[in-house]
């Protein structure tokens, strides 16, 4: 475990050194607060930093050209859909969520309706906003442990997302979290739906897979 400098100190504008493709877990000789956390990511905006809900800092070098590839096709359909539709707002995977465990998450896709959107002030919206979103998305690199992933979906579930799907090309399924229910496998579907949260909205996997 690594120990990373208190953000007050005369260190903590010095950007984390990358490591190569695997993320790295450090824990923060002080605990690290929502905003410290949100200036410690505009410092290193080359890395992708979460936080779990015990303190401990997860960072994650930039993606792979296959990832990065997926993630755009991921991301952009929800987008078209979202304009269309007019009832929320979409994500990337550059935006980070603290949610009530205090944990700050980053999905690769997400949504939340333009009610609970608007809700929140501006500067919380400028921020990381504190609110889990109605639906996430997560997809798997070759180099993502699927243990801690499907952990995280599930951090997800228990915040309040009413939509989760775990997109894992590695083995061509996808894990489906609804709340109070078992989680669904899906092995190598040609689409997805968004029903009933995401009205409309179908992802077309031959562009993801």
């Amino acid at each position: 475990m690594v120990a990373v400098p208190p953000l007050g100190s005369s260190k903590h504008a010095v950007a984390l050194a990358t490591w190569g493709h695997l993320p790295l877990r450090v824990r923060a000789a002080v605990p690290i607060g929502d905003d410290e956390l949100f200036e410690l990511c505009q410092i290193n905006r080359e890395l992708r930093i979460e936080r779990t809900a015990d303190g401990e800092l997860w960072i994650m070098p930039p993606t792979g050209g296959e990832t990065g590839r997926r993630n755009s096709a991921l991301t952009a359909q929800l987008h078209r859909w979202s304009e269309l539709d007019g009832t929320g707002v979409s994500f990337d995977s550059s935006t980070g969520f603290i949610l009530p465990s205090g944990a700050e998450r980053s999905p690769d896709a997400a949504w939340m309706t333009l009610v609970r959107w608007q809700a929140l002030s501006a500067e919380a919206r400028a921020k990381f906003p504190p609110i889990c979103p109605d639906f996430v998305a997560e997809l798997r690199s070759r180099t993502d442990d699927l243990a801690k992933l499907r952990a995280k979906m599930e951090d997800y579930r228990a915040s309040g997302a009413r939509l989760g799907w775990l997109i894992d090309p590695v083995e061509r399924r996808v894990h489906v979290y609804r709340p109070d229910a078992d989680v669904e496998a899906l092995d190598t579907p040609a689409t997805l739906s968004g029903d009933p949260v995401l009205r409309g909205f179908v992802l077309d996997l031959s562009r993801i897979w």
